[in-house]
């Protein structure tokens, strides 16, 4: 209990952080996801303790406004980190970049399905399989982004890295505990290992306090070979965007030339 209010403060000086340095402003669904995870918290802990008939509804809406806010801050954060390249990138891009990161997570949906004795509903199951997908798909999108800090240029003291390594090690923990649950016999090793997660998300939300007490670093450019890269990746979209624009004109004039 003590962690979950803990947590709770946390999460408050979080999002009075992120409106004190408005980093509102440049990631708006991160800020949109800390004030319904904080919000939600506190409805989910009244719920349990005056209705407890209707948690687990409550807990899974929870879990699947969750999943849909988590994947849009994905999305938001890879979006920002190309700033920097907007100019030079094709029309449609951040569509681009939510089809990438909706790709890798459909290829993870199959191999999230972590088997319980506990959620033996399907459709738990199936809601839980998206949460354990979405805590993988942070995983790799905080490993890819650690991978090619160099070629984007971005450090530790970026909104954008910081936001993925808070919830990056959250996910990591989440996974873990998910894992040993499978192997468990007692629920006191259960109560455990989720004050275990709740523990690292406490860690998660101090982190992102003090990174967020600290002023935004200045964006820098692209490396020549990440520049490079996106002019090329730019002009094949173009080139692909042409040739559809002429097959398409030419099938509505067939005659035209006869």
């Amino acid at each position: 209990m003590a962690l979950f209010y803990l947590a709770e403060i946390a999460e408050v000086g979080v999002c009075g952080l992120l409106l004190y340095r408005r980093v509102w402003s440049t990631l708006p669904v991160f800020f949109i996801y800390s004030l319904w995870t904080l919000l939600s918290g506190a409805g989910n802990f009244l719920i349990f303790r005056y209705l407890p008939a209707a948690y687990s509804t409550a807990y899974l809406v929870q879990l699947i406004v969750d999943s849909i806010l988590m994947f849009g801050v994905l999305v938001e954060v890879g979006w920002s980190i190309l700033r920097p390249a907007r100019s030079s990138l094709p029309r449609g891009a951040l569509v681009m970049v939510a089809g990438l990161i909706l790709a890798v997570g459909m290829a993870i949906w199959p191999f999230a399905a972590i088997q319980t004795l506990v959620y033996s509903s399907h459709k738990i199951h199936v809601v839980v399989q998206l949460q354990q997908t979405v805590s993988i798909l942070e995983i790799i999108f905080f490993l890819a982004l650690i991978a090619c800090s160099q070629l984007l240029s971005i450090g530790w003291r970026d909104r954008e890295l910081q936001v993925a390594t808070g919830l990056g090690f959250y996910s990591f923990v989440s996974m873990a505990a998910a894992m040993l649950h499978m192997h468990e016999t007692a629920v006191s090793q259960y109560r455990h290992l989720n004050r275990i997660v709740v523990a690292s998300y406490l860690c998660s939300l101090v982190y992102w306090i003090v990174s967020f007490s600290q002023k935004r670093a200045e964006r820098r450019e692209f490396t020549p070979e990440m520049q490079n890269f996106l002019l090329a990746v730019a002009g094949m979209a173009h080139s692909t965007r042409v040739a559809l624009t002429e097959s398409e004109n030419a099938k509505k004039q067939p005659w035209k030339d006869r």
